[in-house]
């Protein structure tokens, strides 16, 4: 069940949703036919729903959002990327354990 914390953005909103924020903003890339995508995507739920209150967590559907992957060069999916104050903090590719998603978050906090 997805967690009501992960919100989807367009190519079109990236930048009011996540650039602009005034908070961390953790930002999955994923694709529906990708396997490892779909394995990391109840980690970003947890993250999201552990993190409510001090992170945003969104998710970008490549295929339909082309524009904010090659951006910010993404390459293989699933790549999350942690951006605060509108620059990236850092990034990581795969479907990785819950652990280092909060490694992940708590260098923006």
């Amino acid at each position: 069940m997805a967690s009501e914390n992960v919100f989807h953005t367009t190519d079109q909103n990236f930048e009011r949703d996540i650039l602009k924020s005034t908070k961390p903003i953790l930002v999955d890339f994923w694709a529906t036919w990708c396997a490892p995508c779909r394995a990391l995507a109840p980690v970003v739920d947890e993250v999201a729903n552990q993190f409510k209150d001090t992170i945003g967590v969104y998710k970008v559907d490549i295929d339909s959002n082309p524009e904010s992957p090659a951006k910010f060069g993404v390459r293989g999916i699933p790549t999350v990327i942690l951006f605060k104050d509108g620059k990236v903090v850092d990034q990581v590719v795969g479907a990785v354990p819950k652990s280092t998603l909060e490694g992940l978050i708590k260098k923006a906090l």
